[in-house]
């Protein structure tokens, strides 16, 4: 059964089908996918997103949730994580939010409930944020959540055409 949580503020769901025209909104914004590694030119490619949100949990790879406002009942972003490695105890945060929201602490306020389930609940000792190079507000909060700075994977990816570096961060359970 999928686990859904919750803060003061918002409730952490499961996203469903019905859910793609919200990921497409987020998933196909300029600002949104500028340091985001996935896009969609159209609402039908972003059924692949959908495929992968549903894969990851049914494999164990992975588990994200959408952002709802308790106050609205409005979908906000998606935060989560993937390329579990139980092997090595590993995985990769991920989260994106829609612009109208960002600078109101609303991932302050969720990202630390997601870590401690995600620690408590899955073979966990690593959860590494990848952050590309330029994206200042994703690095800040990364270290406001106690992520520390790894350094700098150099040339890492190709996006656009064009290099990018990634930034590594890390949280070790404690």
């Amino acid at each position: 059964m999928f686990p859904e949580l919750q803060t003061n503020n918002y409730w952490l769901k499961e996203i469903q089908r019905a859910d793609q025209p919200f990921v497409y909104e987020g998933l196909s914004h300029p600002e949104v996918i500028r340091y985001y590694g996935v896009w969609y030119e159209t609402l039908e490619a972003t059924a692949g997103q959908m495929d992968f949100y549903e894969r990851v949990w049914k494999e164990q790879t992975g588990c994200f949730w959408k952002i709802v406002s308790k106050e609205k009942d409005e979908v906000m972003g998606v935060c989560g994580m993937n390329g579990y490695l139980p092997q090595h105890e590993r995985a990769e945060l991920g989260y994106w939010l829609l612009p109208a929201y960002w600078g109101k602490g609303v991932m302050r306020e969720v990202l630390p409930v997601v870590i401690a389930h995600l620690f408590a609940h899955w073979k966990l000792h690593r959860l590494e944020a990848v952050v590309e190079e330029g994206n200042i507000a994703s690095s800040r909060l990364a270290e406001k959540l106690g992520f520390v700075f790894e350094g700098v994977l150099r040339d890492a990816e190709i996006k656009k055409g064009m290099r990018v570096s990634l930034r590594m961060y890390s949280l070790l359970k404690v």
